[in-house]
């Protein structure tokens, strides 16, 4: 028994020696194994779930540098900026800062920074997309065997891309898109995509401090006098122009805007049957038309509105009609001293800045004209939270509004009547209307942005239905 015992110590020693050499020998694996990304490690200490660490950055594999040159107005090239992050976020590509549009009917030399804040823009998205504020030196902007210039199809979506886009930096370090605007689908994109354009949207594309400042005290002295309208008056000479709209125009400004038109050979339509277009509801309310489904809409005299618009063509004589239903009518130049404004006047995309921020926080919105700035407003007023927007059916009102001028029917059969065609003053949650093939005809992203909203899971599993609104 005394013989036995040490054999046990022995036997017991060894099987110790053996277990730390296999405990010593698991940890070294594990070590191995975290070292080279084969394991997680060892489990972080439990903390409470709302202090939870933020995800890691996201690994840059840069295929290659996009440079955009937006092109249109403030609005239109703001959905464009959301639009091409997507898609370097796509290709793994790296951003440079865009450039807006110069040479364009407004000729505003604004830059990336005069308007957006540079510095929020690039750090709120340093986890979706790498952005450089300029390509680095090493490249030759006039060396065309590494840099491509090409406008990208139309409505395309992921598949367009990740085939035809993305095997073109092979051969090239730079691709240059000289034209953004409806560059990417509304419709058949990934959800993690399009939260990429939410972000960049809703999130990244901050005014610079200065506007933000100014816009929020116009908002501020807009709200000390009550509630108030933003009118989207876009009775303004180049959406005239451009339109080939002329209602309620002498021969003379007719002819002056036609003039316009063809000098610019980007309005690619020259001819233009005005009434015709008219009559489909593809013209802007005049003033005097505006001023009565106002009216009719219920809209008191004393109601106070701004207009959220550029200069208006033919100034004060064209806005009479609307200022005597309406003697409450402000516009920014009225609000503030022209020395608040010296800086921004001569720079259409921060003037129209300043009415997107009024027109997004004011009480109702009335678009005159469903453009760029009416659907990103609308847009906006979705995301926080279905604000009060007033949408036209203008194809069947100036139908109405001809009867009522021709005196075919009376004021009170007007009024019903309007009302009737409203399309419902508040923009409900919805799912965008998808049709098949005609991806102009689409209910717009940036109008219906229902990926960005809370109550997204509506249209979860509606992929291929058409869904009227």
């Amino acid at each position: 028994m005394a013989r036995s015992r040490p054999r046990v110590w022995l036997v017991a020693g060894c099987a110790a020696l053996l277990l730390w050499a296999s405990v010593a020998q698991l940890v070294a694996v594990g070590r191995l194994l975290v070292l080279f990304g084969l394991a997680g490690g060892a489990p972080a200490p439990s903390r409470p779930p709302s202090s939870l660490p933020p995800p890691p950055p996201r690994i840059y594999r840069s295929n290659g540098y996009l440079q955009i040159s937006c092109n249109g107005g403030l609005n239109q090239m703001r959905s464009e900026i959301c639009d091409m992050v997507a898609v370097a976020r796509l290709l793994n590509l790296t951003m440079v800062v865009p450039e807006l549009d110069k040479r364009s009917f407004w000729a505003d030399q604004s830059n990336f920074g005069d308007i957006f804040d540079v510095r929020h823009f690039i750090t709120s998205l340093r986890d979706e997309v790498r952005i450089v504020k300029r390509l680095p030196k090493r490249f030759d902007t006039t060396n065309s065997s590494i840099i491509l210039e090409m406008p990208p199809v139309s409505w395309s979506d992921e598949k367009y891309y990740l085939h035809q886009i993305l095997p073109l930096f092979s051969k090239y370090k730079v691709i240059h898109f000289n034209k953004a605007d409806a560059r990417l689908a509304n419709n058949g994109i990934s959800t993690e995509l399009q939260l990429v354009r939410c972000r960049v949207n809703f999130h990244a594309l901050k005014f610079t401090p200065q506007i933000e400042a100014l816009g929020n005290k116009l908002v501020q002295k807009l709200r000390d006098k009550g509630s108030f309208v933003a009118l989207h008056l876009r009775y303004e000479m180049d959406m005239l122009a451009f339109s080939g709209c002329n209602h309620g125009l002498n021969p003379e400004e007719s002819e002056e805007l036609k003039r316009m038109r063809y000098a610019y050979p980007w309005w690619r339509e020259k001819e233009i049957d005005s009434k015709a277009k008219r009559s489909e509801g593809l013209c802007p309310l005049t003033p005097e038309e505006t001023s009565l489904v106002l009216k009719a809409l219920g809209f008191q005299k004393d109601t106070l509105v701004y207009i959220a618009a550029g200069e208006i063509y033919g100034g004060e004589k064209r806005l009479e009609p609307l200022r005597t239903a309406f003697p409450k009518l402000v516009r920014k130049e009225m609000l503030l001293d022209s020395e608040a404004l010296r800086q921004f006047q001569n720079h259409s995309s921060q003037m129209a800045a300043l009415d997107f921020i009024v027109s997004t926080a004011s009480d109702v919105f009335f678009p005159t004209y469903d453009g760029n700035m009416a659907k990103l407003v609308e847009g906006h007023r979705r995301f926080l939270g279905s604000r009060k927007s007033v949408l036209l059916d203008r194809h069947k009102l100036v139908e109405l509004i001809d009867l009522y001028n021709g005196k075919t029917i009376s004021w009170e059969n007007f009024t019903s009547s309007v009302q009737e065609v409203d399309r419902g003053s508040v923009v409900q949650p919805s799912c965008r209307r998808k049709l098949e093939n005609k991806p102009k005809e689409e209910d717009y992203f940036y109008a219906n942005p229902h990926e960005c909203l809370a109550n997204s899971s509506l249209c979860t599993g509606t992929k291929d239905t058409v869904i009227a609104r």
